[in-house]
């Protein structure tokens, strides 16, 4: 077990005078058993139960209160009761629709108790067959590893540390790239990243990318509504990965015949699974961020290790110099989208770009970050300032003046001057920077 940044956002809500029972969703397979297993080394009692077994899921099928579930908790793991904190962890609490709705009395008539719930299918069975109690729950995300974790679990704790406070000096940034390209090959799976740290042999590490895919597919059973729902979710994880970090069109996707209604609905489900997610453009320049629906979203996978193994683009990573200049940029453009994200504990947060209003304008931006008072664009570009023309065509329209875009090279600050006469500051960030990108903003005063 690394340290995950996750654990500190546990003990904010254990220590909340206004703490309800938790929900932790996620993908499989980002950790969430073993983070809360951690996290249970923070109390003096823990009680962990799996509902997919039948003898615990009939603890709360034949009680209706709290009180009597609690106490034939107790008698089963045969532990006694003890002064000091305890937590109850409820794993697979979809497979009782009876534990989901326990679990706002937990908060109104236990409020001692700490409780969280997690499930490998719960994110495809939320609002469906499924209702958690509205206001009696909190929610977190789990996503995949940060490049800062990355290099705890490798041992670069130094590096992270300056990193986590952007103080990395200019004369390590070449050592930092590199590591952040060993990053980028891997990915943020958290079982890949251990097994990596053992050795740092990404040939090693097949057999846990295969595990991975293979249970991907394996859950298409129990996601599918219906037969052809099935073999399109089976059709898109196996081709979807090579469309990473590009905007598709649902009709015909990845040279099928399925239709635009059955390919959104397949998606919309991987989505709810948090295996992917459908970034949508706005029009807009300014707050509040509004996405346009009806335009074609980017694809972007939860891991970027996981898009360079089953896209088979490994190879052309290994020992990269420049990860812009591979696969079109569209693999820089996506392990920033995913570094984006990382720090981000709210299942509600979406990633949105930026397209142009206007007829047969190709003009893109990779991301936009809503701040409070600002829209601010996000591109991942390497090279001279006049190969980011959607920037600027971006801050000619916009009411503020700082941008950002992400590179190869070091920190540096820029005062560009449009042909309108406007000038905005261009922030240019080493890659590795991406998952600070919030503190960023605040030390450049961005609200």
């Amino acid at each position: 077990m690394f340290e995950r940044r996750i654990i500190s956002s546990l003990r904010k809500w254990a220590d909340s005078s206004h703490r309800k029972p938790l929900v932790l969703r996620g993908a499989r397979q980002v950790g969430k058993t073993t983070i809360i297993e951690e996290f249970a080394k923070d109390f003096d009692t823990f009680l962990s139960l799996n509902l997919e077994k039948k003898t615990e899921k009939a603890l709360f099928e034949a009680t209706d209160t709290p009180e009597d579930v609690l106490t034939a908790i107790y008698l089963l793991k045969n532990e006694k009761k003890k002064a000091g904190r305890t937590l109850l962890f409820i794993d697979e609490v979809q497979s009782s629709k009876k534990a989901v709705n326990l679990l706002r009395y937990f908060y109104e008539d236990l409020p001692e108790l700490y409780v969280i719930a997690a499930g490998s299918l719960l994110e495809t069975l939320i609002d469906v067959q499924i209702s958690f109690p509205v206001g009696r729950v909190d929610y977190l995300a789990l996503r995949p590893c940060s490049f800062s974790e990355f290099l705890g679990a490798i041992g670069e704790n130094q590096i992270k540390e300056k990193l986590l406070k952007c103080e990395l000096p200019e004369a390590i940034h070449s050592r930092v790239m590199k590591l952040f390209n060993e990053f980028v090959l891997v990915g943020g799976m958290p079982e890949v990243v251990a097994r990596y740290a053992e050795n740092r042999d990404i040939v090693a590490l097949r057999k846990v990318y295969d595990t991975l895919l293979n249970g991907y597919q394996d859950d298409v059973e129990k996601y599918a509504s219906n037969k052809t729902e099935r073999n399109v979710l089976r059709h898109i994880l196996k081709n979807g990965w090579r469309y990473a970090g590009q905007r598709i069109k649902f009709e015909c996707f990845g040279d099928s015949n399925y239709k635009s209604r059955e390919v959104g609905e397949a998606f919309r489900t991987l989505e709810k699974a948090m295996v992917l997610e459908l970034c949508y453009p706005t029009v807009s320049t300014d707050v509040p961020l509004s996405p346009d629906l009806k335009k074609s979203p980017k694809l972007l996978w939860l891991d970027t290790g996981i898009v360079n193994y089953a896209a088979k683009n490994q190879l052309e990573l290994f020992g990269t110099q420049d990860i812009s200049e591979h696969w079109k940029g569209k693999i820089a453009e996506h392990v920033i989208g995913q570094e984006l994200l990382s720090h981000n504990d709210s299942v509600s947060t979406q990633r949105n770009l930026w397209v142009r209003d206007a007829k047969n304008s190709q003009a893109e931006i990779d991301f936009v970050i809503q701040t409070d008072r600002q829209l601010i664009p996000v591109e991942v570009k390497s090279g001279h300032n006049s190969k980011i023309k959607s920037m600027h065509l971006f801050m000619n329209e916009s009411k503020h003046d700082f941008a950002i875009r992400f590179w190869n090279n070091s920190m540096q600050k820029d005062t560009v001057e449009l042909p309108s006469g406007k000038k905005y500051t261009l922030l240019n960030l080493p890659f590795y920077y991406a998952e600070i990108t919030d503190k960023i903003l605040k030390n450049n005063d961005i609200e």
